[in-house]
């Protein structure tokens, strides 16, 4: 067990690269499995989520190098090491269940693996806990494929007697996992298929641009409706993953909460365009440059209201990190989550710390503390222990913060891109008990 000691006080001033994005990074290694050959990955993040799905492919008969050397482009790209994914022509169709139960980006293969071979057998995903998250967007639409679509023992199971078929897609809700998995699968369909209500997300953007280099053929990425031309096979290429917007977005906030002055080399303003107006909204100074943006912060933040909407509105991803800005802010807020029915979960860690807040159903009222403490607190989730730490960079004393996987699963080199910027936080390995 490890945990997070940090002591507040610290200004958070210097600058910090931007890794490749998690939320992206995973669905490249998914998309991997449509091409027999060496896929590579660059720009990709040291988070633990790479290293499950790395297992995940592995178990599907592929051979993956992960070359951790950390590169910094200069430009704006984004960091992170290579990674090389040789992938066979008989890739296996079965994921092991252990491991898909540990991210739920690992139901990305369930696309791929059934428009390529015809059969895919995916264990019902696990992740964070922060919300229902039902598959039957990702069943629909591979149903109006032409695959069946059944649930066995826990284990999701689709079929299709040889190619899938192009189709008219409607999502009732524009879900980054569905949009994502449908796409990958109708690269290698018969015919045209029309995703209406897709996601947005920056993410889907890059997935859709390494398809494209691959040698599908999709209309429309980036926009809410996708035209996906089915191909006979595709080709294995070299990608860069998209800086990720999260992180970026989460120094960010450090950055005003603590009085700070960070720059965020390769974070991209276009993908941060309401976060940042947010945070100018509430007294960050916020700086354009070629190759990321600079964040400072003076005076104690003023309240704002957030409302999280898919992309491209305020991202439910940065919403625990706000939570805990507006827990030394002046003034009172209102925080709606509109995405996940979970996401305040983590409020119970923040009020420990001496935080004022109270939820309401998908709402939660902050108003400005008189101060707080460090004690401490549990990462329930990737984002909600990011949050706790930030607070615990402005809180009196001496802040734990536990359960620190769940932070390792989505921002990598963290305690060391923190303490590079001044904060007083170290890594701790707690002694196993006999």
């Amino acid at each position: 067990m490890e945990r997070f000691v940090v002591t507040g006080g610290t200004r958070l001033i210097g600058e910090v690269a931007v890794p490749g994005a998690k939320n992206s990074v995973l669905k490249l290694m998914a998309a991997s499995l449509l091409a027999p050959g060496r896929t590579v990955l660059t720009a990709v993040p040291d988070i633990l989520d790479v290293t499950v799905m790395a297992d995940v492919l592995t178990g599907l008969g592929a051979t993956v190098s992960r070359h951790r050397e950390w590169e910094t482009p200069s430009g704006g790209g984004a960091a992170g090491g290579r990674l090389c994914i040789d992938m066979p022509e008989d890739a296996g169709g079965a994921a092991d269940g252990d491991l898909v139960r540990r991210i739920r980006a690992s139901v990305a293969v369930l696309g791929p693996l059934v428009a390529r071979r015809g059969e895919a057998r995916v264990a019902l995903p696990g992740g964070d806990a922060i919300g229902s998250r039902a598959l039957d967007i990702h069943v629909n639409g591979l149903t109006q494929l032409g695959a069946v679509v059944d649930v066995e023992d826990g284990v999701l199971v689709a079929r299709t007697d040889g190619r899938l078929q192009g189709a008219s897609i409607w999502l009732d809700f524009p879900s980054v996992g569905a949009t994502e998995n449908l796409v990958m699968a109708a690269v290698l369909a018969k015919g045209t298929t029309v995703i209406d209500n897709a996601a947005r997300e920056p993410e889907i953007a890059d997935l859709c641009a390494m398809l494209t280099a691959m040698g599908a053929q999709i209309g429309g990425a980036g926009s809410s409706t996708l035209v996906v031309d089915g191909v006979d096979g595709l080709s294995a290429v070299e990608h860069e993953t998209v800086a990720d917007r999260i992180v970026a977005g989460t120094y960010a906030v450090g950055a005003l909460m603590t009085g700070g002055d960070v720059l965020i080399r390769g974070g991209r303003v276009e993908h941060l365009a309401i976060v940042l107006e947010k945070l100018v909204e509430a007294g960050a100074q916020v700086d354009v440059r070629g190759d990321g943006f600079r964040v400072a912060g003076s005076q104690r933040p003023r309240s704002i209201d957030v409302v999280t909407l898919p992309y491209p509105g305020f991202p439910t991803d940065l919403l625990p990190q706000v939570i805990a800005l507006e827990a030394i802010s002046s003034g009172t807020s209102l925080i709606t989550e509109n995405v996940f029915d979970s996401r305040f979960v983590f409020c119970r860690e923040l009020h420990t710390l001496g935080a004022d807040l109270r939820t309401d159903g998908h709402h939660v009222i902050v108003r400005q503390a008189a101060r707080l403490t460090g004690t401490r607190v549990m990462a329930s989730d990737v984002r909600a222990g990011a949050a706790l730490v930030l607070a615990g960079l402005v809180a009196d004393g001496v802040t734990e913060v536990t359960e620190v996987h769940h932070i390792d699963r989505g921002y990598a080199h963290f305690v060391e891109d923190l303490r590079a910027l001044g904060a007083d936080i170290t890594r701790v390995r707690d002694r196993a008990v006999a």
